[in-house]
C-alpha cells in the first residue's frame, strides 16, 4: 500500500509540476498568472482529507483489483484514535517565494504522524487560488494572507457571494507594510506623500492593496500624488536610485534585501503608520496589526529610531469539515516543530509561536484549538513547576558553594537562556537561511 501510495504522490508531484503555474521571485504575480489546478487532481481527490471522514469512498482494492484490506499497522493506530490516516494536498505559492519552501520543511513535519498517510506539496497562484481549491476540496491545507482570507470567510470583494468554509489551523508570520522615501524628498508622514511620485506595487498585488488602503485611511487617492508608479520591489529601488520616485511600499517580512541595497546607495527615510492613519486603517480593516520596525537592531536595518507601521499576518488553513483529530495533530506538530530549534525556513522565524492561535481573523478550527488550550493548560502547570525547581536548584546551588563563592557543581546551574525561536518579537532574527523570503513580495 505505500508503494502505491508513493506512485500516487508522485504522479500527483508531477501532474502539478506541469500545469499548475510556477512563480518568479513574486508570489502575487503567481497568483494573477496562474489558473486554477489541473482539473484531473479531482479523480483522486477522494483519496485526500478534505472532507468529514478522510475514507468516505469504498475499500481499497489491489492491483488484481481485489479487495484490500491490509491498513497497516500506522493505519490501525489511526483507526483507534477514530479514523484512518489521511492524505494532504498542501497549497503554497510560487516556487521562488515564501509559501512554498514552508510547505516542503512542513511535509516531513507532517508525514511524522500517525494519523497523516502522506503530503503532497504543490505551487499555485498562493491566496485566491489556494481558498479556492479547499473549497473545491483541490486542497485541504494551505498558506494565504489574512486579508484575503477575511473576504473569503465573509463572502465579500473577489468572494463576493461565495463565502468560504474554512478555518485556522495556526498564524505565521507578518508581512510588514514599509513606506521609504528619500531623504531629500522631505517626506516624513503619508500625509507628505501628497504631490510626489510614489511606488505602489504592481497591479493587482498584496503591495498595491496595502499601498491603496494606506492612502485612503490618510485621507489620500492615487489623484493626489503626482507620478502613480506601479513598480515591483527592484524597479521601485532602482527608479528612486535614479530620482525617478520619492516614495514606495513594501509589503514583506522585516529586512527586505531590496530596501537593505537601496540603503546602501541611497539616503532613505522609513515613513511611520502610525496615529489616526493606523487607527482609522485597523478599524475598518481588522486582518492590519501594529507592527515596530525596532531602532538598533543590524538584522533589521539598524535605524536610529523604531518606525511604527503595520502588518498583515499569514495564515495557515484547512477546510471546515477537516477531522478534529487530524486538525489537532498538524497544529502540535507544528508548533513542536517550530520550538524544535530546527526550524530550516527563516519565514518561520519571524513570529512567536505562542502566537499561533491569537488575533486571527478566520476561526481556529476546533480541533487545532483543543491543542492550543491543553498548551495553554499544561503551560500554568509548567510555570508552577520550572519556578518550583528554579527554586530548588538555587537552594542546592548555595549549598554547594565554597567559601570563596565559588560554584562547586556547575552540574546543578539552571540555563535561563530562551531559544532563539522563542525569543520575542523575532522578526527578522535570522536572514541568512538559503529559504528565507524576507525580500519576497507578498502572496496575495
Amino acid at each position: 500500500m505505500k508503494l502505491r501510495t508513493g506512485m500516487l504522490v508522485a504522479a500527483l508531484g508531477l501532474s502539478s509540476a506541469l500545469l499548475v503555474g510556477c512563480g518568479d521571485d513574486s508570489d502575487e504575480q503567481a497568483e494573477q498568472d496562474a489558473g486554477n489546478q489541473s482539473t484531473s487532481q479531482e479523480s483522486s481527490t477522494s483519496k485526500y482529507a478534505g472532507g468529514t471522514s478522510g475514507s468516505d469512498g469504498a475499500e481499497s482494492t489491489n492491483d488484481n483489483g481485489q479487495s484490500d484490506q491490509s491498513g497497516g499497522e500506522d493505519s490501525q493506530q489511526a483507526a483507534a484514535g477514530g479514523g484512518e490516516p489521511v492524505n494532504l494536498i498542501f497549497g503554497t505559492g510560487g516556487t521562488g517565494g515564501s509559501y512554498y519552501p514552508i510547505g516542503g520543511a512542513l511535509k516531513s513535519v507532517f508525514e511524522e504522524s500517525d494519523l497523516v498517510d502522506g503530503v503532497q506539496v504543490v505551487s499555485t497562484g498562493a491566496s485566491v487560488q489556494n481558498i479556492n481549491n479547499i473549497t473545491d476540496g483541490l486542497n485541504q491545507v494551505a498558506i494565504v494572507m489574512s486579508d484575503v482570507a477575511y473576504d473569503a470567510v465573509k463572502g465579500q470583494n473577489q468572494f463576493e457571494g461565495q463565502a468560504a468554509d474554512i478555518q485556522t489551523i495556526a498564524g505565521l508570520y507578518p508581512n510588514v507594510v514599509q513606506v521609504v522615501a528619500t531623504a531629500d524628498s522631505d517626506i516624513q508622514s503619508i500625509a507628505d506623500l501628497k504631490g510626489k511620485r510614489v511606488g505602489v506595487g504592481k497591479v493587482g498585488s498584496g503591495v498595491e492593496q496595502s499601498a491603496a488602503k494606506v492612502l485612503e485611511s490618510a485621507g489620500l487617492s492615487y489623484d493626489d500624488l503626482a507620478q502613480v508608479s506601479h513598480t515591483g520591489y527592484a524597479d521601485s529601488v532602482t527608479e528612486m536610485s535614479n530620482g525617478n520616485l520619492d516614495a514606495a511600499f513594501f509589503t514583506s517580512g522585516v529586512p527586505n534585501s531590496s530596501i537593505t541595497g537601496l540603503m546602501q546607495s541611497t539616503d532613505v527615510t522609513f515613513v511611520p503608520v502610525s496615529g489616526d492613519v493606523a487607527s482609522t486603517l485597523l478599524e475598518k480593516y481588522p486582518y492590519y496589526e501594529n507592527y515596530e520596525i525596532p531602532a538598533g537592531a543590524p538584522e533589521r536595518y539598524n535605524l536610529g529610531d523604531a518606525v511604527n507601521t503595520v502588518a498583515i499576518r499569514n495564515i495557515m488553513i484547512v477546510p471546515s469539515s477537516m477531522r478534529d483529530d487530524v486538525a489537532e495533530d498538524l497544529a502540535k506538530r507544528f508548533h513542536d516543530y517550530l520550538e524544535s530549534g530546527n526550524v530550516s525556513v527563516g519565514a518561520l522565524k519571524q513570529f512567536d509561536p505562542s502566537t499561533m492561535d491569537k488575533n486571527l481573523v478566520v476561526p481556529v478550527h476546533p480541533g487545532a484549538q483543543a491543542y492550543y488550550d491543553t498548551l495553554a493548560s499544561s503551560g500554568g502547570d509548567e510555570a508552577d513547576i520550572s519556578e518550583a525547581t528554579a527554586s530548588q536548584a538555587a537552594n542546592e546551588q548555595a549549598a554547594t558553594t565554597d567559601a570563596d563563592g565559588a560554584e562547586a557543581d556547575p552540574a546543578k546551574q539552571t540555563s535561563a537562556e530562551t531559544p532563539e525561536d522563542n525569543a520575542q518579537p523575532t522578526e527578522g532574527s535570522d536572514t541568512s537561511g538559503g529559504d528565507n523570503a524576507q525580500d519576497k513580495e507578498p502572496q496575495s
